[in-house]
């Protein structure tokens, strides 16, 4: 197999855009990317195009139809919050095949305002009320009430999480929220499943991002080398069986064992990665995640938000675009657009969040729908 290379990438400023479709959205987002590696869209012999609340739009063929069509494959993808980095692993893994020298994948959503509706198409015996709720602030509330009585971790770290998103947005022109929310501020918002204050929630906005992927000799044959990175790993994996998933979806299990076979993949552990991009739809999902990533120990998750590694200026800085919590969280772009933030990084090109240095990176998006699943993808990407 050969190697894939991120050749271009950008993502559309995060937010609500009531008169413009997912498919204008998208077609901007391909566009920017494509002007990143200085190509067309006649450069390109595949395309993957995720999209979760619109599954069966035909998504991609709609893009191509104001960026150009040119007959290409078409894939569109469903996988919910993975669903961008799940096209965007897609298009790697179909280079690295060699079945494609140039491949592009985007990642868009439109989504409405408050609480996303809880499907029920499934008959039978529900959860919802019985035994734990299935809506996403209930299921990510509870994880952090397991942790609380496991490790002891507080309501004052699980905010801790905001206040640090929030002040890396203020650094991010293309988040969506940018604004400082002080501790007490972020504990006295409203409450909306406890430990979870609206605060400590992602925002529902609009977005899209896309990518460009290329194979070493179509990179060098094109002169990209210069802002390429190296892609060392790309894995997805589903929910294994676990006991909890009886009365809520598990998302740590998945998220452990896609780690383990990314760290696998990439030849390396967390203690190389000089960045790090993960899935904080809550506050106290981020807390999860170091564990579930091998940032630190089981249960130390607390001592980490305490001691500052995870900020700006840390030994481990996790978030710096201000994360879903201050960015935003438009399902299908998510995982696409945190590629483009650690990207940035490795490009070193982020202005004042830059990581000194910057040489490795990963990213981490973790999803499911009640009573059916979840999907975890991580890539790790690499200044050559």
């Amino acid at each position: 197999m050969t190697s894939a290379y991120l050749v271009g990438i950008d993502m559309i400023p995060f937010g609500r855009y009531p008169h413009r479709s997912a498919a204008d959205l998208g077609a901007e987002a391909v566009l920017l990317a494509l002007d990143d590696a200085g190509l067309s869209i006649n450069d390109i012999q595949a395309v993957y195009a995720g999209t979760h609340l619109m599954a069966n739009a035909l998504m991609g063929q709609q893009i191509l139809r104001q960026v150009g069509e040119t007959g290409v494959p078409i894939v569109n993808v469903a996988n919910a919050c993975a669903t961008g980095a799940t096209a965007f692993r897609e298009a790697v893994l179909a280079v690295r095949a060699g079945q494609y020298q140039m491949a592009l994948a985007v990642g868009i959503e439109k989504m409405g305002r408050g609480l996303l509706e809880v499907p029920r198409g499934i008959e039978g015996f529900s959860e919802e009320g019985e035994v734990a709720s299935l809506t996403p602030p209930a299921m990510f509330s509870h994880l952090g009430i397991e942790h609380a009585f496991k490790y002891g971790t507080t309501f004052e770290q699980f905010a801790k999480v905001a206040v640090k998103n929030h002040h890396h947005s203020t650094f991010n022109p293309k988040a969506f929220s940018r604004r400082e929310t002080p501790l007490e501020e972020v504990m006295a918002s409203e409450m909306i499943s406890y430990p979870n204050t609206k605060l400590m929630c992602s925002i529902n906005v609009d977005g899209a991002a896309a990518a460009v992927v290329a194979s070493e000799g179509m990179m060098r044959r094109l002169g990209l080398v210069a802002r390429s990175l190296r892609i060392r790993a790309s894995v997805l994996t589903s929910n294994p069986f676990v006991l909890s998933e009886d009365a809520v979806t598990d998302f740590n299990q998945v998220t452990r064992n896609c780690a383990r076979l990314a760290y696998e993949a990439a030849a390396l552990g967390p203690d190389d990665l000089d960045l790090v991009e993960l899935h904080d739809c809550f506050a106290t999902a981020e807390l999860l995640h170091y564990e579930n990533l091998g940032l630190c120990g089981e249960g130390e998750a607390g001592s980490l938000i305490d001691g500052g590694v995870t900020a700006a200026g840390g030994a481990m800085p996790v978030n710096l675009s201000g994360g879903l919590l201050s960015k935003g969280h438009p399902l299908g772009a998510t995982g696409i657009a945190n590629i483009y933030e650690v990207a940035l990084h490795l490009r070193h090109e982020a202005g004042a969040r830059q990581v000194p240095d910057a040489q490795i990176a990963l990213t981490h998006v973790v999803g499911g729908i009640p009573d059916l699943g979840s999907a975890c993808a991580i890539h790790v990407l690499e200044r050559p």
